[in-house]
């Protein structure tokens, strides 16, 4: 099987990242990764915080936090990672390529069976792949399968073309325990991109009524969906049938939505909420003293970008490059990290987070320092900022509101430009406004791995057609970049060849890197057995309840 070498690789990434942090891993805060205490109340919930997801809970309709947090609990991927970045298989037994990387043989493993009773072959997965790719389902994330033979005969390129096959030539199934898929051309860490959930199956029942499913998703991972109450919780229960390696510890999950992060971290202090991702900035001062032991610490592979929208003017500029990176240079990273976010976020010089395999330290090529002098100097060369005004537009549910304030002082202050905030309800809202091309003129771009390697933080947000790439960025250069990288001749190829496609992207500045993220959370006296993987998410099945 192809791989084992660069799993060493990114463990090397990721041990490095948490030096250079000085926060080191919380393991010895949370659980052990053998799915925690057997002691723990078995039927007792964990009340976790969350929000209002984006969109329908079907996982090819979900690619933000919220949403996710339900898909990656109601369904089983195929394969995770350990937190040193190899691979670990949940529901497949194996993943396996022939010699060049073009074909790639997913073994299931048995016992698997949906929530519902069904159980799950090979087919419903190479169904659901099909039905996702179709242009005719409108599936936000049907770019995830291109790589497949025979995806742009069931979702042509060009707007308003009919699909001229139903499946995907790429799509075979050997048995029920088994499936073969060929690649249009040889993807070297085709086995990294199915840890992501869109790859996951979907139960014969979803087809008769897909938006009612998007209400009541049937997964067949370790917990079972119960109830959505839109814009105030969702309930899921452990599911008893569940033949993966993460059984849950405990009885279920309550996801609470809240407008304020504040308000989250008091109902933690009082333990009426168990577990906290991301503690408000004004609660960062105080929270390690208040939680002590149960206060979590650690980097995390995600970065916190401005985006600017080339179509809102950047993209008529003489120079937009040139602007952008005076805009970037702008910003007092280092202060703003200090002071507002009290340390609690590291100043980015990549595009690609620490943590994952192909990250190179300085990648930025001093176009994240900060210059006043040298950014009005961009700023005036690139012909000026789009009418003169910079507006921010992110959700107000996640206290931003800060930080961005910050940076927009910068911009005041270094750039003698208006700078407005646009601050959307909430995170559905602020995703709306992205998709429909609303945004007025830059955004908040966060984003946290799918897998750990530079090309999900590169080809999978500014290709011409990555789902989110919401700045509508496109370069036909950059977009071959990306195509060598993938048909490159070993895993290790494809990784320099993506660090060779950062270096034009520093060229044309899609977005603005910021910080890369840290989980700065905790959890309450209820519970035992708390940990948050590389992704900042917290690991739910291991948690005990006491």
């Amino acid at each position: 099987m192809r791989g084992a070498r660069s799993a060493k690789w990114a463990a090397v990434a990721i041990v490095v990242a948490l030096a250079a942090t000085a926060c080191g891993s919380d393991d010895d805060k949370g659980g052990s990764g053998d799915g925690g205490n057997a002691s723990g109340n078995a039927s007792g919930i964990v009340k976790v915080d969350g929000g209002e997801p984006q969109a329908a809970l079907v996982p090819t309709s979900t690619n933000e936090q919220y949403g996710s947090l339900v898909i990656k609990n109601v369904f089983a991927n195929l394969l995770d990672f350990e937190d040193d970045g190899s691979i670990k298989y949940v529901a497949a037994e194996s993943v396996e390529s022939n010699d060049d990387a073009s074909v790639w043989t997913v073994t299931l493993k048995d016992g698997f069976t949906f929530h519902d009773g069904e159980a799950v072959t090979a087919q419903h997965y190479v169904d659901a792949w099909n039905w996702a790719a179709n242009v005719d389902n409108g599936q936000s994330q049907s770019a995830w399968f291109e790589d497949i033979e025979g995806y742009a005969d069931v979702h042509p390129s060009e707007e308003g073309a009919e699909p001229t096959a139903e499946t995907m030539s790429g799509l075979k199934v050997v048995d029920d325990l088994s499936f073969e898929i060929t690649l249009a051309n040889p993807v070297s860490y085709y086995n990294y991109k199915l840890g992501y959930h869109v790859f996951a199956p979907l139960p014969s029942s979803f087809y008769d009524d897909p938006a009612a499913f998007g209400e009541n998703p049937i997964g067949q991972g370790p917990y079972k969906f119960e109830s959505w109450t839109h814009n105030e919780r969702i309930s899921l229960t452990t599911y008893a049938d569940y033949a993966g390696p993460n059984k849950a510890q405990n009885g279920g999950v309550e996801i609470t939505a809240y407008d304020n992060l504040s308000t989250a971290y008091q109902d933690l202090v009082s333990d009426n909420l168990d577990v906290l991702r991301q503690v408000a900035p004004q609660d960062l001062p105080v929270y390690m003293d208040e939680l002590g032991e149960r206060a979590i610490a650690q980097p995390y592979n995600a970065t916190q970008s401005i985006v600017p929208v080339f179509y809102a003017g950047w993209g008529e500029l003489d120079d937009p490059s040139k602007v952008i990176q005076g805009v970037s240079m702008a910003i007092d990273r280092e202060t703003i990290t200090q002071t507002v976010l009290h340390g609690s976020r590291t100043p980015a010089d990549s595009f690609v987070p620490p943590g994952v395999f192909g990250y190179e330290a300085g990648a930025a090529d001093g176009k994240t320092d900060f210059d006043p002098e040298t950014a009005r100097q961009l700023v005036e060369e690139g012909g000026g900022v789009p009418g003169g005004t910079i507006t921010i537009q992110f959700n107000a549910d996640a206290n931003h509101d800060e930080w961005v304030t910050a940076v927009c002082n910068d911009l005041i202050k270094n750039l003698d430009i208006e700078c407005l905030k646009d601050a959307k309800t909430d995170f559905a809202t602020d995703l709306e406004e992205r998709r429909a091309d609303n945004v007025k003129s830059t955004y908040r771009g966060g984003w946290l791995q799918d897998y750990p390697l530079n090309v999900n933080f590169l080809r999978d947000l500014y290709s011409t057609t990555a789902p989110s790439n919401y700045g509508r960025y496109s370069n036909a250069e950059v977009d071959d970049l990306f195509k060598q990288g993938d048909q490159a001749g070993s895993f290790d190829d494809t990784v320099a060849a993506y660090q060779d496609a950062e270096k034009v992207l520093w060229e044309d500045m899609p977005a603005i890197p910021l910080w890369y993220q840290n989980v700065n959370g905790g959890y309450s006296n209820n519970v035992e057995n708390v940990r948050f993987d590389v992704a900042g998410q917290p690991v739910i099945e291991e948690i005990t309840v006491k």
